[in-house]
């Protein structure tokens, strides 16, 4: 996730932490938020069957940690 977010946001990784905020620390608007989702999705779908992310759970992330959390939950939702 981190790779992502260096990558979409340009900034530096050291300053990437659970408690980064998408919004008010990276600037994120909401096409930001969905283009790091679709490139989470876009590397480990490829590698996990059945793995997405249902839009209105984008609302509710507020930190890298909730879009941490989130993506465990769709992994987990997937194997099952």
């Amino acid at each position: 996730m981190r790779d992502q977010l260096v990558e979409i946001f340009g900034v530096d990784p050291d300053v990437i932490t659970l408690d980064t905020r998408l919004r008010e620390d990276l600037d994120a608007d909401d096409f930001a938020v969905i283009d790091l989702v679709e490139g989470v999705i876009a590397e480990l779908g490829e590698r996990t069957v059945g793995f997405s992310i249902d839009d209105d759970d984008l609302v509710e992330l507020r930190t890298v940690r909730d879009a941490v959390e989130c993506v465990m939950a769709s992994l987990r939702a997937s194997a099952t």
